[in-house]
């Protein structure tokens, strides 16, 4: 069992999805841009379809941000960085920033 207090964002994409594709480098960027204060993971939809539908995942890509146990926020279909970040924005511990 995992005791790391940062978020976990769940990036919920498929091979053979353009969008979900388009948006891995992303992904990639936000998870090492917040590092220090976020966790990310990715989940594809085809492999894993069990997570996806406890997660409630009806379209691909999907990003769900995941805070003591609970999903409190998501964002679905393809979307800009700086959507992320305000999604982010609220939920992240400018305490452990780097």
């Amino acid at each position: 069992m995992s005791t790391d207090p940062r978020p976990l964002l769940v990036f919920f994409g498929a091979a053979h999805s353009g969008p979900a594709r388009r948006m891995e480098s992303l992904v990639a960027h936000v998870a090492r841009k917040e590092r220090t204060r976020l966790r990310v993971t990715e989940i594809d939809v085809d492999e894993q379809p069990e997570l996806a539908e406890r997660f409630r995942v009806t379209t691909v890509p999907t990003l769900a941000l995941v805070k003591d146990k609970r999903v409190v926020g998501r964002l679905e279909g393809r979307v800009s960085a700086p959507r992320i970040d305000q999604l982010l924005e609220a939920h992240l511990d400018a305490e452990l920033a780097a």
